[in-house]
């Protein structure tokens, strides 16, 4: 079965392709800074690295969040598009599990987390279990990096972040913190996460985004309301 897995939770979006678990191909794009849209270039090459037609893909599994409000859009909108026009199913996956699935580490528990701003990560309790496999332990936490370090410590759990993220946890720990190690989310990690994925709706799934985009919070503060939905 040809899987196609996109992820976009961080500036740096990643797609892979698939052929049961083994990757054949995987591309990453810039997801900010640019004047035009990149994921979708990338997600071509990869086909074509792969020598897979868009007709012959029989999954697609998208990076769910939490993240970056604008890149999560992008990639589940291509991830929606292709389901759709293909007949493909349609899955998604924690793009914290990612962190976790896209690397090699030891089997055991960690804290993956990724950067939420504002002083804040997003992180999530994962297991590796041996021969690579990743499991979810928890949902996803929302709190400051202090608290990521200190859950960290509480429960003897590594943390893995990207490394822009995991310098800041560990500057918030004062400085040192135990079993950290720089890994990022990559849509090549799908092969690691059969079990976590779930059924996603074409019609209704959204990505879960970790909080409120800011343009939201700007119209509801002054509008003293929820925004209307479209």
């Amino acid at each position: 079965m040809i899987t196609l897995a996109l992820d976009a939770s961080t500036y740096v979006g990643t797609v892979a392709v698939l052929d049961g678990r083994t990757v054949v191909a995987a591309r990453e794009a810039a997801m900010r800074g640019r004047e035009a849209e990149r994921l979708m270039p990338a997600l071509v090459d990869a086909l074509t690295a792969a020598g897979v037609e868009v007709r012959d893909i029989a999954r697609v599994v998208c990076g769910d969040g939490p993240g970056s409000f604008t890149s999560l859009r992008i990639a589940a909108s291509i991830a929606k598009g292709i389901a759709t026009g293909v007949g493909a199913e349609l899955k998604r996956v924690s793009s914290l599990a990612l962190v976790a699935a896209g690397g090699e580490l030891p089997a055991g528990g960690y804290l993956a987390a990724l950067d939420a701003l504002r002083g804040e990560a997003y992180f999530q309790r994962v297991r590796v279990h041996p021969g690579g496999e990743v499991a979810l332990e928890s949902g996803f936490y929302l709190g400051p990096l202090a608290a990521v370090a200190a859950a960290s410590r509480e429960s003897a759990a590594g943390v893995i972040a990207p490394r822009e993220t995991l310098d800041l946890i560990v500057a918030a720990a004062g400085g040192s913190l135990d079993g950290a190690v720089p890994m990022a989310p990559h849509a090549r990690g799908v092969a690691r996460l059969e079990g976590a994925l779930e059924a996603a709706d074409l019609a209704s799934w959204e990505p879960r985004y970790g909080r409120l985009a800011e343009a939201q919070v700007k119209w509801e503060a002054e509008h003293g309301r929820p925004l209307p939905d479209a």
